[in-house]
């Protein structure tokens, strides 16, 4: 009997969220499943019907277990909307005890932390502005970067200066966040979407993230955020200078631009660039040389040995460099946007 349960135990342990709610849907009747289907993305009614066509040999014990967990995360969802976190945990205790109050509000909390982003996440960027601009510009930086690069280059398009500025450098700065700051943005979401955010939330934004955001930006706009920037902090915003362009952009450069850099590239350097790249790259640089030029690059590149990733990305960054020093001097134009139109292969 004992052997039994611990096998039950284990299913039930090994199985994912996927498959729980593919259970939980094969157990109710079909008419209510396809209700529930009708409240799911596309995305989410593939995977759970792909999982429900694989079910098999599930024993009965952990069907119900799954059942009870759905039934006490509904119901702890409940005591959250009616009187938050802590109301919740004491009437759950009062019913199971300490220790699985606590298993199933840490399960509400997990549940739930996406939940009142994926409000924000579906806002049009003036409502979401509208709606954050009263609030201090480090909580707006936190929200924004949960949201998608497009999405947050929307909203800071609507954000009036020196307020844009002053949220994409704390963008580009978020680290370790605060509790108190974990607080107002609970309470912010909370506002919006009638949820509650988990206090997981540690480390978020970066100078890649801002990078990534002013990417999508016009290229006006993004060069007066990082003006700004660079008299406040000259070290980040040349850190969000040089990931706004990877090695990899080049691709997207005039032929014409391309034969400007080479130019101006140590022939090592461009060697070594080249030795993790895809062969698309490596024929976009060979046909803005000389043939005798290519045919050497090529040769240099089949007998090349091992050499350290380290070394790969330091001469990366020199051609970064000087892509981005003749792009600031008008030499050569880049294609910030990525948009398909502006692509040349």
């Amino acid at each position: 009997m004992s052997n039994t349960g611990k096998s039950e135990e284990v299913a039930h342990s090994e199985i994912s969220g996927v498959q729980k709610a593919a259970l939980l849907l094969i157990a109710l009747n079909i008419e209510t499943a396809s209700t529930v289907f009708k409240y799911l993305d596309p995305e989410q009614v593939e995977k759970i019907s792909a999982e429900i066509s694989r079910v098999k040999n599930i024993p009965s014990a952990t069907v119900d277990k799954v059942m009870r967990d759905f039934y006490d995360m509904v119901t702890a969802r409940e005591y959250v909307l009616e009187g938050g976190l802590e109301y919740a945990q004491a009437v759950l205790e009062k019913s199971f005890g300490p220790q699985r109050a606590v298993e199933i509000i840490e399960r509400v909390r997990t549940l739930t932390t996406l939940k009142g982003f994926d409000v924000l996440k579906k806002a049009e960027s003036t409502q979401l502005v509208n709606f954050l601009s009263k609030e201090h510009p480090q909580t707006i930086a936190l929200i924004l970067c949960h949201l998608s690069p497009d999405q947050t280059a929307e909203a800071l398009k609507e954000l009036p200066e020196p307020f844009r500025s002053d949220v994409a450098y704390r963008i580009a700065t978020l680290g370790k966040v605060s509790p108190q700051t974990l607080k107002q943005i609970e309470r912010v979401v909370d506002e919006m979407a009638g949820s509650t955010m988990s206090q997981s939330v540690s480390k978020v934004g970066g100078t890649k993230t801002l990078a990534t955001i002013l990417n999508r930006l016009n290229v006006s706009m993004s060069k007066d955020i990082l003006d700004k920037m660079d008299g406040r902090d000259s070290d980040v915003a040349l850190e969000i200078k040089r990931l706004m362009f990877l090695f990899e952009d080049i691709i997207n450069i005039q032929d014409k631009d391309i034969q400007k850099i080479l130019k101006e590239v140590d022939r090592k350097d461009l060697a070594l660039s080249l030795k993790v790249t895809d062969e698309k790259l490596k024929n976009k640089i060979f046909a803005n040389m000389s043939e005798r030029a290519a045919d050497l690059l090529k040769e240099e590149l089949q007998f090349m040995g091992m050499v350290k990733l380290k070394e790969v990305e330091i001469a990366q960054g020199k051609i970064i460099d000087i892509v981005k020093s003749l792009e600031e001097t008008g030499e050569i134009s880049l294609n910030l946007q990525g948009g398909k139109e502006e692509v040349y292969v």
